[in-house]
Parts: C-alpha cells; structure tokens; sequence
C-alpha cells in the first residue's frame, strides 16, 4: 500500500460485506480510520474488532434521516473530523416489472439506493462545511445506472437517480471544495448478487465462483469484477490523488457498458436458473 489516505477520517455505509467491506479493508490498508455504518451489527462489530483501532462500527440505517446524522456525529465525536463519506449501502430491491410495479416496494427501493445518498451528501456536506475543509463523497451507482435492462425497474430507476444527485452536488457544492463522485460497478461477484437471484446466503461464495467462470468470457476485459475492483477506485476518489475529479461517474464494469451489451441480460438469468435447480 502506498498510504494515499493517511490522516484521512472516511464513513462507509454497507461496509460489513461486498463492495463495502472491501473498501473498508483498503481504506485502512492506505492509513484512513474508517466508521462503518450498517445494520448488521454481529457482522459489524466482528469487522471493527478485527481492523482494530482504525475501524468503528455505528448502527445505521440509511433510509433513516437521524440515522444518517447521528453516522456523522459519531463519527466526528470519535475520530475529530469527517472527510469522506461513501453511500454504498443497498440491495437489490423490489423486483416488480414496469407492467407490475408495486408501488410500497418501489418506494422502499427509491428510499433506500436514492434518498439515502441524498441524505448521505446533506449531513456529510452539512459537516464538510463547517469544518472549511471540503471533502470528498462517493456513491455507489451501477451499469444498471447508465442503461436498461441491467436489473428490474426499481433498482434501475434509483441507480439512474444516484447519478443525477451527484451531479447537483457539483453544482451545489463545488465553492466549499467538496467533491462528489459515483462508481457503476458491472458485474461484482458479491452476495448482493447472489441475493437477487435467490441463491441462500451460505452459498454465495459458490454461486460468485460460477458466476465468475460461467460468464467472465462474455465481458470485454475477460473476467468478472471483484469488490476489490471496485475498493481500488473508491480509494482513487477518496484520495488527493482526485483533487480535481468531481462529477464522474467512473464505471467499474470490464468495459460492458462501453459495447453492446447483447445477450448478457439472458444469460445471466440462465446461469443463475442453472445454478439453483442444480
């Protein structure tokens, strides 16, 4: 590692797996203190004490306003200052088609992937602000961000937004130096990934292993994408090294989104349908 966050004090909301925990875990390999904000909190606490004294967990859902404030309270009650703040937490959300929809279930959706990094950017700006330190905010967009037919109409809808409220941001808070930026993961074999199609808990590590070999071939670059993948760019935006980066949407995705996609939406459903009724 090449210490590109010491001294530097970062939340990450989801961070007890996937993308989260991954980025949690190279945060503080480049020196950062990290707060990890989530509400699997056996998993959390696990976390933290294993990352020592660099890492704290806080309770904290994101489709809850205070939650989200009380996240960056603590965080500088306990490390002095905030300057990042990643939104990553999500799922995969309500699985309705257009023709379908359930309203409650697109809300929960929209609440959870949308509003909570509107309200990840509020209190982090709020905090950002007052210190006259600027900072630096990520969010977790998606490819499903930047085309159809990645995933169902909820989460598609909501990536698409994630998008949208980094760019107010730039226009909103570019004076006080605060930066903020998103990262569309492709395709990340992660449990997130295993959860949407059914596959139980304990055999996500199995099912991202076949994901992995069933389907690298059909991206671009050759392979499937990892949580690290994705930490390594997060640690790029996060870092010094991005001072003049704000307003990207950075895709992590092999090069998909950069060609037709063709079949992959089909056959991600056969695979994963060829897993489960083996």
């Amino acid at each position: 590692m090449s210490d590109l966050l010491t001294d530097k004090v970062a939340i990450v909301t989801g961070g007890t797996s996937g993308i989260g925990l991954a980025t949690v875990e190279r945060f503080i390999a480049e020196g950062a203190k990290v707060v990890i904000g989530d509400i699997q909190d056996d998993r959390g606490e696990a976390v933290a004490e294993r990352l020592g004294d660099a890492a704290l967990y806080v309770h904290a859902d994101v489709t809850d306003e205070p939650a989200i404030e009380a996240l960056v309270a603590a965080t500088v009650d306990h490390f002095g200052k905030l300057d990042v703040m990643y939104n990553n937490a999500g799922a995969q959300g309500d699985p309705s088609p257009l023709l379908e929809v359930d309203s409650e279930g697109f809300d929960k959706t929209v609440a959870l992937l949308t509003r909570s990094v509107v309200l990840g950017h509020k209190h982090a700006g709020r905090q950002f602000t007052a210190q006259g330190t600027g900072g630096s905010i990520l969010s977790t967009a998606s490819a499903a961000g930047t085309q159809g037919g990645w995933s169902a109409l909820g989460y598609t809808a909501a990536k698409h937004a994630v998008i949208g409220v980094v760019r107010q941001a730039v226009a909103e808070f570019g004076d006080a130096r605060i930066r903020s930026n998103a990262i569309a993961p492709g395709i990340i074999t992660t449990p997130i990934m295993a959860r949407s199609f059914g596959v139980p808990v304990e055999q996500a590590e199995e099912f991202a292993d076949f994901l992995a070999e069933r389907l690298g071939g059909t991206q671009p670059i050759g392979r499937t994408g990892t949580a690290d993948d994705v930490a390594k760019v997060a640690t790029f935006l996060a870092s010094d090294l991005s001072g003049y980066v704000t307003g990207t949407v950075i895709p992590v995705d092999g090069g998909a989104t950069a060609v037709t996609q063709g079949t992959f939406s089909t056959d991600v459903v056969a695979v994963a349908a060829e897993f489960t009724a083996r």
